[in-house]
């Protein structure tokens, strides 16, 4: 992208200058025009080649985005006007990211390109499954219909996730807190009993002394402590993070209990209802086991499904591929099954993914439930262990002073 400094007269005859972020000047024109501007001179600006990151765009940003444009073109808008009134309407100080995708993308269609081929130079805001839908909308004319079903995945996905991200914040807060609570405790408060109970000469029970040595080790090494933590952190991550590692976290969390059958089934939810959207959109099978495959979000159910494309590849039935790898519930087979024989396989999965979402909800509400007074049992576990162990040489006060005489 270049950055080309031009003059202009808006519709009322304002003169109006500026610059515009652009390929070459025809497109920089092309888009002035768009915006009802007539130039009057245009010009590259020296060293004005534009090298900023792209910014993020948001998960939300993009579902409206591409909602809106289904919209527009459904209502029999060109291309090129949908893109160019949403490039308008984005804000350049909340959405700058979002403007700057857009404004590529007006000027790779401008200069030719298709629109699964302009998104496809945008990899990070747009997957693979976005740029399959789209190319196949537009190879069959559907992409209006296509875009739409895009926004109600994408709309579904995101509520997933943030389903998934509410059930988290509260135990994360209350952990928080309760680490907070115990640090000031063991820094502040200890030391100021220790000092109380060290006129007393006496051995103090085991649990106080415990606690003493902790606040001594706390305050005196913090720095080894702050170290060994962040040695832990940064360990398990680079390990998470590793082939290997990750492969072994994803086959792990799949054996968790309670949470190891939630996280099967939110994987098989994205399975399913992104192999109906795929197939419904007249995306090939294989390219769909493939994209389906890289989204599942588990290199267990990853390795599964690349096996069962290998299979219908060679000429196997889906559903007789699928039965041979453990990872899928039985009610999928069967829904695959019927599907197949009817030849309604995306409304089969659409339906699985339906029924799988009603039963996260379910579980995470369930959860959340539980995890609230588990987490109050555990903060008051750890506060109250504190206070007690410091008054318990108050309890024992004349035992411990007959015993330091």
């Amino acid at each position: 992208m270049k950055l080309f400094a031009y003059q202009a007269r808006d519709s009322s005859g304002k003169m109006t200058s500026g610059v515009q972020e652009a390929v070459t000047e025809d497109n920089a024109v092309d888009t002035l025009m768009t915006r009802g501007l007539m130039v009057l001179s245009i010009q590259e600006q020296a060293g004005g080649k534009v090298t900023r990151r792209i910014g993020r765009v948001s998960e939300t940003d993009l579902v409206l985005v591409t909602r809106q444009l289904a919209t527009m073109i459904d209502a029999g808008l060109p291309l090129m006007t949908g893109l160019t009134a949403l490039y308008e309407q984005a804000d350049p100080k909340k959405q700058a990211g979002l403007q700057r995708v857009l404004g590529e993308l007006i000027a790779r269609v401008q200069e030719g390109d298709s629109f699964n081929e302009a998104i496809s130079k945008h990899p990070k805001v747009f997957n693979r499954l976005y740029i399959s839908m789209v190319k196949a909308g537009e190879s069959g004319g559907l992409l209006a219909e296509v875009l739409d079903r895009l926004a109600s995945f994408l709309e579904e996905n995101a509520r997933l996730h943030k389903k998934v991200k509410s059930a988290l914040t509260y135990p994360i807060v209350v952990v928080s807190i309760a680490f907070c609570i115990t640090t000031f405790l063991i820094v502040k408060v200890v030391p100021v009993f220790g000092s109380i109970f060290a006129d007393f000469g006496a051995k103090l029970p085991a649990p106080t002394q415990f606690l003493m040595d902790v606040s001594d080790f706390v305050r005196s090494e913090w720095w080894m402590l702050i170290m060994i933590m962040g040695g832990i952190y940064f360990g398990i991550r680079t390990f998470v993070q590793s082939d290997s590692g990750s492969k072994l976290w994803d086959r792990w969390k799949l054996k968790l209990p309670v949470f190891g059958e939630l996280i099967r089934k939110i994987c098989m939810t994205r399975f399913a209802r992104t192999f109906a959207q795929l197939i419904r959109s007249g995306v090939p099978i294989l390219e769909v086991m493939d994209i389906v495959g890289e989204t599942s979000g588990n290199h267990v159910i990853f390795v599964a499904i690349k096996s069962v494309r290998d299979s219908v590849e060679k000429g196997d039935h889906l559903t007789n591929a699928m039965s041979r790898q453990t990872v899928f519930p039985p009610m999928m087979l069967r829904m695959v099954a019927a599907g197949e024989s009817t030849g309604k396989i995306d409304t089969m999965l659409e339906k699985m993914a339906d029924f799988w979402d009603e039963e996260i909800e379910a579980t995470l509400d369930a959860l959340t439930s539980l995890i609230e007074p588990i987490m109050i049992v555990v903060l008051g576990t750890i506060v109250g262990g504190i206070v007690i162990a410091m008054f318990l040489p108050i309890f024992k006060l004349n035992e411990i002073v007959n015993n330091g005489k």
